[in-house]
């Protein structure tokens, strides 16, 4: 659908012609599609009338026509095909690709698009083959198993969506050559070592020598193992379990 279709502007990893992200770069010319993450047309029958490859992600999207000749493409999940019917709304049948707040929900179903805070969209399971189980519902919080196996707690008045993604045996693909690397914008990688010691904290030493110090270090000479993100985070307190 055209109208749901935008230009995605290339970055190639630059902020002012400098490079901040290094290996980015060139890429296909590509088209953005608009997906409906927030499922918000309540009470409404849409009908599956196509299934289509979406460049920006790794699973297919489906195009939902409404009865008032809206479009919306959504997550395509496992098992849909053209001729189906979705909807979202406060109490729908649970069934692939309908949409419901997870206080209506039964505990044990399937979901994806799961939304973090209520009305900002789905934002957890979106990616291809994935799903969250809903484990139980207590004192407004959902508690949710993530494709991680970590469990944490979202509230109750969140959408969701039934089903698992598909797309599913996504992760056995191979790239097979380096063009097709390049056409997804993904630039050769030099390895630290391979590098002279002005330019990366691995590089230098005479014929072939290892990294030289105690843990490996990034290019800008931070380390690259072990723990490197704060240890407080305000979302701390809805997570249930570790995925350790």
């Amino acid at each position: 659908m055209k109208n749901l279709k935008t230009i995605l502007k290339k970055h190639s990893g630059r902020s002012h012609g400098r490079v901040t992200v290094r290996g980015q770069g060139g890429r296909h010319k590509r088209y953005y599609r608009e997906i409906d993450f927030k499922r918000d047309k309540f009470g409404v029958e849409g009908e599956v009338i196509g299934l289509e490859y979406d460049p920006n992600r790794n699973v297919d999207v489906a195009l939902i026509k409404y009865p008032d000749g809206e479009y919306r493409y959504i997550l395509s999940p496992k098992g849909i095909k053209i001729g189906d019917k979705v909807s979202a709304g406060d109490k729908m049948e649970v069934k692939s690709g309908n949409a419901m707040k997870l206080k209506n929900i039964t505990v044990g179903t399937l979901l994806h698009n799961v939304e973090l805070i209520p009305g900002r969209g789905g934002q957890l399971a979106r990616s291809a083959g994935v799903a969250i189980q809903l484990l139980a519902k207590e004192a407004g919080f959902a508690h949710l198993k993530m494709p991680s196996g970590e469990a944490r707690m979202v509230p109750l008045e969140a959408m969701a969506t039934i089903g698992s993604l598909g797309n599913e045996n996504m992760k056995q693909r191979v790239i097979g050559k380096a063009g097709r690397s390049r056409h997804m914008g993904i630039r050769p990688q030099v390895r630290g070592v391979a590098m002279d010691p002005d330019s990366h904290p691995h590089g230098g030493g005479e014929g072939r020598s290892g990294v030289g110090r105690k843990k490996p270090m990034t290019v800008y000479g931070k380390p690259a193992v072990g723990k490197t993100r704060k240890k407080t985070k305000w979302t701390n307190k809805y997570i249930l379990k570790r995925r350790k």
